[in-house]
């Protein structure tokens, strides 16, 4: 029975859909005959269909403007109808832009040179040569897209400011975005604020600056800068124009013969800028406490130096501080030899003992003390000839002793020449040889006896 039903039931689908095929068939015929007679009306109709035509807006980005290549850059502003006197603007605003971005980079001033306490006379020739070939290329590319008078329409250059700021080049500086640049400027000229409005009010007030105050006002800047840069960007940017660096240069070139390498300054800023900054926080305490802790970071300071700088070159930077042993250097290079001076300052040492002995002796007078001095002096001088390997300046021969008058003896009764050797202290044989006219087998008296000078002594005989 069940199949029975089954085959019914499907019976009774299937008509079903036969009946809906023939119904859809019917709507679809009907609307396609409406259709056709709505197209032949149309075509009989003496009036003409209308068409209405929806113009769309094309937009175009900045980008498909600019170009690294100014000459389709010029020709893309001037085909969207850019006045010239705004191409010109631009150009000369970008091509600004582009070589002070090379001017930051390509160029080695010696503000560069951190490490330097006097500028390279070489570097900054060197710098200056850079930068005229810089500006001849930038004029002869606006030159070229802009043609021989473009400086008569230069409205863009930026003038000079009033409050010029750090000067952000080389390889680590100079590549800093523009933001970030800018970021640094305000944090520059903030950091003069407080630091101007600082000192006023101490002014003001009657009072001299507490260094602590001042490390403090350092600190904030160095903090703000923190936030900007990356550590080797801060580290560049502190060897540069940090309080501590400069202060560091400044006792280099005191010492005027050390120069140290790049690599040295590096080091010793390093080790002694954290405690430098400690230091300067205790600079004006006067508690026991304090002052101790201040002492041990001065000799935690002088013990980083020596790390950093090494044996050799640690003792040459003690001694340097010895004005005696700068002087020395100076005489030793003068003379164009280096390698003396270590023996120019043990002279000059022996020297100054010498100078303190003779000014202290109670038994010379003041007379007496002159003439030692200068002697010393004299022996100074020649001690340092010698060291430097010089020749002494030859010294004018002793002036011949003036002619003695000669001595006469007139012989009397009984005498000889064996007495008058006896009574001069001469040999007999001497007063022969003064008086070679003389016949002493037949002396008489009333001859002259010539006597001679002794010559047992530089003393003419009496």
């Amino acid at each position: 029975m069940r199949w029975r039903v089954i085959a019914l039931v499907s019976l009774g689908v299937n008509i079903a859909l036969a009946a809906a095929w023939l119904s859809v068939t019917s709507q679809r015929a009907a609307n396609a005959a409406a259709a056709a007679a709505a197209v032949a009306a149309a075509q009989t109709s003496a009036v003409p269909a209308k068409t209405n035509v929806v113009v769309r807006r094309q937009y175009f980005t900045w980008q498909d403007i600019e170009s690294p290549d100014f000459a389709t850059y010029v020709a893309n502003l001037r085909q969207i109808g850019c006045p010239e006197q705004t191409i010109h603007d631009i150009l000369i605003a970008e091509v600004n832009a582009l070589y002070s971005r090379k001017r930051a980079v390509e160029l080695v001033t010696p503000e560069q040179q951190w490490w330097r306490s006097q500028p390279d006379a070489n570097v900054l020739r060197a710098a200056l040569v850079k930068f005229r070939e810089l500006e001849a290329q930038r004029r002869g590319l606006l030159t070229g897209l802009l043609g021989t008078n473009w400086e008569t329409g230069d409205l863009v250059s930026i003038p000079r400011p009033s409050r010029p700021g750090v000067v952000l080049d080389g390889p680590v500086l100079g590549a800093l975005s523009s933001d970030v640049k800018q970021a640094l400027e305000n944090v520059s000229i903030s950091s003069q604020d407080r630091m101007q409005a600082y000192l006023d009010a101490q002014r003001s007030a009657n009072k001299a600056p507490d260094p602590a105050e001042l490390a403090k006002l350092r600190q904030q800047t160095r903090d703000e800068l923190a936030h900007i840069l990356s550590p080797p960007e801060l580290e560049e940017y502190l060897l540069r124009y940090s309080q501590d660096a400069n202060n560091l240069r400044t006792e280099f070139g005191q010492l005027r013969f050390f120069d140290p390498t790049p690599d040295e300054f590096r080091g010793v800023f390093r080790a002694t800028d954290t405690l430098d900054q400690r230091i300067q926080l205790l600079a004006d305490a006067t508690d026991p406490s304090s002052v101790d802790t201040r002492k041990a970071l001065e000799e935690q300071r002088e013990n980083a130096i020596k790390i950093a700088l090494g044996p050799k070159r640690y003792e040459e930077y003690r001694m340097l501080h010895d004005p005696a042993y700068r002087d020395a250097v100076a005489a030793a290079q003068q003379a164009g030899t280096p390698e003396a001076a270590q023996t120019i300052y043990a002279v000059n040492l022996a020297v100054l003992a010498e100078q303190n002995r003779i000014r202290g002796d109670t038994n010379l007078t003041a007379e007496q003390k002159t003439i030692e001095l200068k002697r010393v002096e004299l022996n100074q001088l020649e001690a340092n000839t010698v060291a430097t390997g010089q020749d002494l300046p030859q010294q004018a021969p002793a002036p011949p002793p003036p002619p003695q008058p000669k001595k006469v003896y007139v012989l009397g009764p009984g005498d000889s020449v064996d007495t008058i050797a006896l009574m001069y202290g001469l040999p007999v044989s001497a007063i022969k040889a003064a008086n070679p006219k003389v016949n002493f087998n037949r002396l008489k008296p009333g001859v002259p006896i010539t006597i001679p000078p002794s010559p047992f002594s530089s003393v003419p005989s009496q």
